[in-house]
């Protein structure tokens, strides 16, 4: 077997997307996803910024007065900071120049704002043909509700992830992860270096869209099949899975008593594997007694004897600690997973050895945790990952290095404000 070395940390190695040039003009979470995920995927992202206050995130939840807010941190990695005066003819200017030498443009502007500043698909691709411009807005433009604005809550809300969120006899939630955020960030990046790719073909950009409320609906399909199977709205099924009737499928308490002291159980599959999963929890829990029980022999019986079998379960798991439940369930091949905090995840080493989450020396807060990227490849190593910018902290290495600005020119762009 062949094995390939790992390049050393640091060391110069093409990465997938080396060679693009990303300008990221987006804005809170959404967009700097997108632009995030190109970044490690090698691209040179240049973050866009308004000279004064950048970027809303970075005073999103703030903490600190002086320090850009950990909200920004997070979504940020592995860019460079440039700041143009957008609402400046000359900003306007230095940005055509900019464009004309890269390959993505992202945008998750307010509807109708890209317009107003003049830099629409129409307009860009006349300036750079071969630009692959990315857009995210909160609904199609077919949609009645195209001019809303929407952020993670409300596409959640209007994707169908709330409504199948909670127990059956209390309200809708709104999940706890902004998947409505992220994971149009990361449709919209498939989408993008989808069309760099087509690119190699035809010679052309194109213009690629993604609307959060059809994201979300995505995340929620499960619901959809659910719908079409009774014929009336999915409802909401608590820790159950909204797909299937089997049992156990929840949370159950563990050893500590803690908020988080819980591990989740799952044995759906064992409408394929003949009770297999059912039996060797049994055992583990020391209730042989039950095996072959005509009440509980069948996942539809089980099912419907939902709280007979939480009652079954939960004595024994009140006195294990949740990693340990976790890990005698598994050995015996019965799904269950310890419900992990951010304290958990954080102090884990194994994250830590993968790279995953991160320690990184910021210039004004010191050391922070930050996420890394879970894409692994074998020729495009993931690469050591960068604090994200000061606010304008590469734009004279960028305006000189890539549109050829000379050192008195910066000096006047930022004595006026330009930049």
């Amino acid at each position: 077997m062949i094995t390939t070395p790992t390049p050393a940390v640091g060391a110069h190695v093409p990465r997938a997307l080396t060679g693009i040039r990303v300008l990221d003009l987006t804005q809170w979470e959404a967009g700097s996803t997108t632009a995030t995920s190109l970044a490690f995927l090698g691209a040179d992202v240049l973050k866009i910024e308004r000279p004064k206050g950048g970027d809303p995130a970075r005073i999103a939840s703030v903490d600190n007065p002086t320090a850009d807010s950990l909200y920004f941190l997070v979504l940020n990695t592995n860019k460079k900071g440039v700041t143009l005066d957008l609402s400046k003819e000359e900003g306007k200017a230095l940005l055509r120049r900019l464009i004309k030498e890269s390959d993505v443009l992202l945008e998750n502007f307010a509807p109708g704002t890209i317009q107003r500043l003049g830099f629409d698909y129409k307009t860009v691709s006349e300036l750079n043909p071969r630009i692959v411009y990315g857009s995210i807005q909160g609904f199609s433009d077919q949609s009645p509700y195209r001019d809303f604005r929407c952020f993670d809550a409300v596409a959640q809300s209007m994707g169908g992830a709330v409504a199948i969120t909670g127990t059956s006899d209390g309200p809708p939630l709104k999940p706890g992860p902004t998947f409505a955020d992220t994971g149009t960030g990361m449709y919209l990046a498939s989408g993008v270096i989808a069309a760099l790719f087509q690119r190699h073909t035809t010679g052309r950009g194109q213009h690629v869209k993604v609307a959060m409320q059809e994201a979300t609906i995505t995340f929620s399909r499960m619901s959809l099949a659910r719908q079409q199977v009774t014929g009336r709205a999915a409802e909401r099924v608590g820790n159950a899975s909204p797909s299937s009737s089997s049992a156990p499928s929840s949370l159950y308490p563990c050893e500590g008593g803690g908020p988080n002291d819980y591990c989740f159980i799952y044995t759906a599959r064992d409408d394929f594997t003949g009770n297999q999963q059912w039996n060797a929890l049994l055992k583990v829990i020391g209730r042989e007694d039950l095996v072959n029980d005509p009440r509980y022999n069948t996942p539809s019986a089980r099912f419907e004897r939902k709280e007979e079998v939480d009652e079954i379960i939960t004595p024994w798991m009140s006195t294990q600690e949740k990693r340990r439940a976790m890990e005698l369930l598994n050995a015996a091949g019965v799904p269950a997973g310890a419900v992990l905090d951010s304290a958990d995840l954080i102090n884990d080493p194994s994250l830590r050895a993968t790279g995953i989450l991160t320690e990184v020396d910021h210039p004004v807060r010191g050391k922070v945790v930050l996420p890394g990227w879970p894409v692994k490849m074998s020729d495009s190593p993931t690469p050591a990952l960068r604090c994200p910018p000061l606010l304008g902290e590469h734009t004279d290495e960028i305006l000189a290095g890539v549109i050829g600005l000379s050192a008195s020119e910066l000096g006047d762009y930022h004595q006026r404000g330009i930049i």
